[in-house]
């Protein structure tokens, strides 16, 4: 059987209408794989008190085709938090890590880092860090699980060494809650930052945006305030940065992250 020219024609501008009117929000080949699955190629750990590139005591691994954060090799922790960054750095972006908190807190942890994470945004760069640096002047978007001895709410945001704007007011405190409900278990879950250069930033856990402020800046209080306002240019205000995961005394599994730029 023939089929005409027209009807194809015809066929065919149909299907552009229907794709033009029903747009897909993440169309295949958008996002940017940062973890490749089989090893740590383009992250740089740092880990307080060794040098960048010194991944102590493999705390950072990859097995089973995620991302392990472990600590096996910890006597205690004393201290030693730990930031595992990739290599470039990126200004307007979402990024989309699927992730765990397992098992038991390693010894000498503070409390406040039971069932704690993170994933830091805007960071300044691993070489720039003090040797004995907790935790790179940054964004943290926290990853917390609840259970039975501490409920709270998930991807809260803390500012080591910045400040951050809500509802026009300039926030001074280390920590702000976000309206997540409680996470409890070893469940994986999708949590997701959408960072808009120094305008606006996003929290968004399992599809639901559960924070936003706006314009990120370095904290003049800070002890690193000299030395990164020099490096922005002058500019206090950030726009871009490092990307970093955390090492914070619980074991944490990411199987996935991502990175849509826009």
């Amino acid at each position: 059987m023939k089929i005409s020219v027209f009807f194809i024609l015809a066929a065919l501008m149909a299907t552009i209408f229907f794709n033009s009117c029903n747009p897909q929000k993440e169309k295949e080949g958008d996002w940017i794989q940062l973890f490749n699955g089989e090893d740590l190629a383009g992250w740089i750990p740092k880990i307080a008190g060794y040098e960048a590139g010194d991944n102590f005591a493999n705390t950072f691994r990859v097995e089973d085709g995620m991302i392990k954060v472990r600590y096996e090799g910890y006597d205690s922790l004393r201290n030693r938090f730990g930031h595992l960054f990739y290599k470039d750095e990126f200004s307007s972006y979402k990024l989309r890590v699927e992730y765990r908190i397992v098992g038991e807190q390693c010894p000498g942890a503070p409390g406040w880092a039971y069932k704690n994470s993170g994933i830091m945004v805007h960071g300044q760069s691993p070489e720039s860090m003090e040797l004995n640096q907790d935790f790179p002047t940054s964004i943290e978007v926290q990853l917390l699980a609840s259970d039975s001895l501490v409920q709270r709410t998930n991807m809260n945001v803390c500012t080591p060494g910045t400040n951050i704007v809500m509802n026009g007011e300039l926030i001074l405190d280390h920590c702000i809650n976000s309206s997540s409900a409680f996470f409890y278990g070893e469940d994986w879950i999708t949590a997701e930052v959408e960072v808009r250069g120094g305008e606006v930033i996003y929290h968004i856990i399992n599809g639901d945006t559960v924070l936003q402020y706006n314009k990120p800046q370095l904290d003049e209080r800070d002890g690193t305030y000299l030395k990164l306002i020099e490096l922005n240019g002058g500019d206090k205000m950030l726009s871009k940065g490092t990307i970093s995961l955390q090492s914070e005394g619980h074991p944490i599994d990411f199987r996935k992250v991502e990175l849509m730029v826009f």
